[in-house]
């Protein structure tokens, strides 16, 4: 009698089983209009098929501390929850009044008890109501591949071949959604070169 690995590996062999799919590394490449790297860009890649809600052990955390958030962006997947600590020595009143994600913390030290649950796509803008000069961005994403770029406007993923959609957000954009276009991967690695129109 075959075990189990020996009757997959059979399988596979005799094309009965699909091999996995490899990925390859695909460099995206963020500018400004002006030819500027921009740092910060929040870059996500979509796969057919693939699951758009993070996994139960999803977390992620925006920090307060020396009066800022702390990232000032950061990017999840949907339904992932965000805690909001608070470093400071002084109270803070987080809020967003974003499409995508609409939430009131009122005056706070430490951290707050429930976490920020962000189960909708799309882009929640931060402030504080006592520290008018605090704002921060969550960009929320239906896939697990997603990452920002560095200060030279790179970010490398490894992605499998197919039709994808490249997702593009910068925070000096004036649009609260995320830009699209079709981001076709072979089978050897390549990259994408993309410009936003955010002026210098």
């Amino acid at each position: 009698m075959l075990n189990a690995c020996a009757s997959r590996l059979l399988l596979t062999v005799l094309g009965l089983l699909p091999l996995p799919a490899l990925a390859v590394p695909w460099l995206v490449q963020v500018r400004g209009s002006h030819g500027q790297a921009l740092a910060d860009a929040v870059v996500a890649v979509e796969l057919k098929g693939q699951p758009s809600k993070a996994p139960a052990t999803a977390s992620a955390q925006m920090a307060q501390r020396d009066r800022q958030f702390q990232p000032y962006v950061l990017v999840v997947q949907t339904g992932t929850p965000v805690s909001f600590p608070n470093f400071d020595t002084v109270r803070h009143h987080v809020y967003s009044f974003s499409a995508a994600k609409k939430f009131d913390l009122k005056l706070y030290a430490g951290t707050p008890a429930e976490p920020v649950v962000f189960e909708k796509a799309g882009v929640a803008t931060l402030g504080c109501n006592i520290h008018d000069k605090m704002s921060a961005h969550i960009v929320v994403v239906d896939t697990p591949l997603f990452g920002k770029t560095d200060a030279q406007g790179q970010l490398q993923l490894e992605l499998p071949a197919g039709e994808h959609q490249l997702k593009i957000w910068h925070p000096r954009l004036a649009l609260p959604q995320l830009q699209s276009q079709a981001l076709s991967v072979g089978s050897s690695s390549g990259q994408s070169s993309v410009s936003l129109n955010v002026g210098d």
